[in-house]
């Protein structure tokens, strides 16, 4: 069988949407956490349904391992150490580990 043909507009709709859905998850990453939650999962299901990468300013803002929405403070921990920016959830304990980029003076 063939592929099926689709608009090319699938793509450019599933990162609009993806983008208010992160805003959604932002706005209650402090009241409800379960309805954050949701959109984050709603948001990576729409990304793989396009194969499309889900921005880097989204991809750490949420724990890929529980999946919920990252308040430096209230549940996670920042710290920079040996030129890494460490990023642990509170909630389940998982890690993440960034490299620092220097910018550049102009």
């Amino acid at each position: 069988m063939g592929e099926k043909f689709r608009s090319g507009n699938g793509k450019k709709i599933a990162r609009e949407r993806i983008d208010i859905l992160f805003h959604y998850a932002r706005l209650w990453a402090g009241e409800d956490r379960k309805r954050s939650r949701s959109c984050i999962l709603l948001a990576r299901r729409i990304a793989m349904k396009q194969r499309i990468r889900i921005p880097k300013r989204y991809r750490r803002q949420f724990c890929s391992n529980c999946t919920i929405f990252l308040v430096p403070g209230s549940n996670s921990r920042v710290r920079i150490q040996h030129g890494k920016v460490i990023v642990t959830c509170l909630d389940c304990g998982h890690t993440m580990r960034y490299p620092v980029v220097k910018q550049h003076a102009r």
